[in-house]
This record gives structure tokens, C-alpha cells and sequence, in this order.
């Protein structure tokens, strides 16, 4: 059971991340200060990365100051796509097979992700991380074409032009879960 589940209304993790993104998306104007963590988690990759990144569009088209983490190195390019869209990552400190999260954001975005550290960090047994580490060693070893194609995307697929829809400036219209 995912920690966001509601079984009493029938809705996964899933569903409820939904159901709170479509309630942001309606209430947001220009005035409002948005905050999203990982958009799209809980599907298919492919699934997950279009719900991203058309949200992270959305939101840019609002107008609305927006902090948008996610672990979507492909939405990387967007910063190239829409204006006003900017980049950072936590410092990291390597040494070794060895990281240290240094606690400070910089410009940019991450060279890697460092989920399989993470989970170390967690206390995911052993056996596991060596196993994650041969499976991730497989995967990267597929054609560069076939996993770059994806960061490209941003600058090739063509962005629609959306009309500004007008939103309610009043905060008693805001209904946001947080």
C-alpha cells in the first residue's frame, strides 16, 4: 500500500496524486506559488514522463512560480524550450562508490541519478544494490541512440499554443490540499 493510498474511497497513491494535480491545475494563476515532487510516479515510465512534462508546460503557460522536482533527467530540455524555465540540482560529492548529498542547490541539471545510493543509504540489503547495480549496468549498456533519443524531446516535439484561461484571483476559490 503506497503511503498516499485511500482504500476507503477506493483511490491508489496513484489516483490521489492525480486527483491533487488536477485540483492545482485548475485553482493556479499567475499569483500562485506551486510546488510539485515527482510528478507522474506510479505509472509507466512513458506515461509518467508525458504527464510531467505537459504539467510542467501547463504550469510555465500560467504563468505561476512553480518548484518542480522531478527525477525526469528528460525534462532537462525544456529549459530550452520555455522561457522562464530554469534548471537545479543538489551538490553532490563523489568518493569512490561512495556519495555525500552536500545540502546546497546549484544551477544545472544532475549528470546522474543516484537512486541506487539512496537505497544504500536506506538500508536495502546488499545482495539487492549488487543486483540493481548488474541490472542498471545492462540497461546502460543498450545504444546511446536508443536512450538519447529521449533528452532530445523537448526541443523536437512541438508545443501547442494554448489560450490563457482565465483563473480566479480570489484565494477563497483556492481549494488545495497540501
Amino acid at each position: 500500500i503506497g503511503a498516499g493510498d485511500d482504500l476507503s474511497r477506493n483511490q491508489s497513491t496513484f489516483m490521489v496524486e492525480m486527483v491533487e494535480t488536477a485540483n492545482i491545475l485548475r485553482n493556479a494563476t499567475m499569483k500562485s506559488l506551486v510546488i510539485l515532487d515527482e510528478i507522474g510516479r506510479g505509472t509507466s515510465t512513458y506515461d509518467g514522463l508525458s504527464i510531467a512534462w505537459s504539467v510542467a508546460e501547463y504550469l510555465h503557460d500560467i504563468g505561476c512560480k512553480t518548484l518542480f522536482a522531478t527525477h525526469y533527467h528528460e525534462l532537462n530540455g525544456l529549459v530550452g524550450v520555455c522561457p522562464g524555465i530554469g534548471n537545479y540540482n543538489v551538490a553532490v560529492k563523489e568518493s569512490g562508490d561512495k556519495i555525500i548529498f552536500l545540502r546546497q542547490i546549484v544551477p544545472g541539471p544532475s549528470d546522474r541519478s543516484y537512486g541506487l545510493h539512496v537505497a544504500r543509504l536506506a538500508g536495502v540489503p546488499e545482495e539487492v544494490i549488487e543486483r540493481a547495480q548488474s541490472i542498471l549496468d545492462r540497461l546502460e549498456e543498450l545504444p546511446a541512440a536508443s536512450r538519447d533519443v529521449l533528452y532530445d524531446m523537448p526541443q523536437q516535439v512541438s508545443r501547442p499554443r494554448r489560450k490563457k484561461i482565465p483563473k480566479p484571483d480570489d484565494p477563497m476559490q483556492l481549494h488545495l490540499k497540501i
